[in-house]
């Protein structure tokens, strides 16, 4: 009976001995690994602009949604700055880049970066120059939507009127190409003019200033076609204040909610809804794939729709 008791005991011991070292390997229950969190950094182009903002709130939303760590970042508006995220979140051991850029140029170092530390990386929203050496892109086709704006601008002024363009910054590669599809489509009605044309780099403060210049000069101004809608909003309040709201048709991109609003009220003759939230809530998906070793697609593009007083009342109430 002794020698059965001291038995027992030293089999007790020996099973609390090996429970303890499957804790510390990092096991749970019997014998499962613990699930490994990801860890994403994400370098935002510029948080000043409320379309970007929504791309983030997409982003935290996904993130929070699969249990990701999420490491963010404000580019400022700087592609250096972006550079220097990018290796901090190498620096952390991030499992994976979400790279929405500033420049298509000057921003595609980060992906060179990303690709020599064997970093998975997501570009989202706007394209790098390298963009086939990242891992996967997300956003949309920015000539199609210059395309839909400057249509729809031609139809409202019925083929024929001078227009002004408000580009986004120079360089930018949503800016390249939707100079693009409104040149492709301006090329069609040779009886609509551009009288004007200048950036104010997504700003609308900017657009505003820009605008009253604009109108200062004395230029006959029929359409004003600008490349997102805080830039549409800045000239449409210029516009307000020189009490030419009825002479001048004013039409931007990206459907935020005080361009939905101004197309509801009549004040623009619309803009066109780029989906924020699938662009973030994919851009988190396709990075945590990578992270766990799973293949992806390397395009994937939402499109762009057009929104005006007709059909804006469904995008008012998604942005809800």
């Amino acid at each position: 009976m002794k020698l059965s008791h001291i038995t027992l005991v030293a089999a007790l011991m020996a099973a609390l001995v090996c429970g303890c070292n499957q804790k510390q390997s990092g096991q749970t229950g019997a014998g499962t690994p613990a699930p490994h969190q990801v860890t994403i950094g994400i370098s935002y182009q510029d948080l000043q602009d409320e379309f970007i903002i929504h791309i983030q709130a997409a982003v935290r939303a996904e993130a929070k949604k699969l249990n990701v760590n999420l490491i963010e970042s404000d580019g400022q508006g700087n592609a250096e700055n972006q550079i220097s995220q990018i290796q901090n979140f190498i620096a952390q051991n991030v499992d994976a880049i979400i790279l929405n850029p500033y420049d298509r140029e000057a921003s595609a170092p980060a992906v060179d970066l990303a690709v020599r530390a064997h970093k998975p990386i997501v570009v989202v929203n706007a394209l790098v120059a390298n963009l086939q050496k990242a891992n996967a892109y997300v956003g949309s086709e920015d000539a199609e939507a210059g395309r839909i704006e400057t249509q729809r601008m031609t139809d409202v002024l019925h083929g024929a009127g001078d227009v002004v363009i408000i580009h986004g910054p120079n360089g930018h590669s949503a800016e390249v190409q939707r100079t693009e599809g409104i040149r492709e489509i301006l090329k069609k009605y040779p009886e609509i003019h551009v009288v004007a044309e200048q950036t104010a780099n997504w700003d609308r403060a900017q657009a505003l200033n820009l605008m009253e210049n604009w109108l200062a000069s004395g230029k006959k101004i029929d359409g004003v076609i600008a490349q997102n809608d805080e830039m549409a909003l800045g000239a449409l309040k210029a516009i307000q204040a020189a009490g030419k709201q009825n002479q001048i048709a004013v039409i931007g991109i990206d459907a935020i909610p005080d361009a939905l609003k101004a197309v509801a009220d009549g004040q623009m003759v619309g803009t066109v809804f780029q989906d924020a939230k699938g662009q973030g809530a994919m851009a988190v998906d396709l990075a945590v794939d990578l992270a766990e070793g799973k293949p992806v697609q390397h395009d994937n593009y939402i499109p762009f729709q057009l929104v005006t007083k007709t059909n804006v009342a469904e995008f008012m109430q998604s942005k809800q």
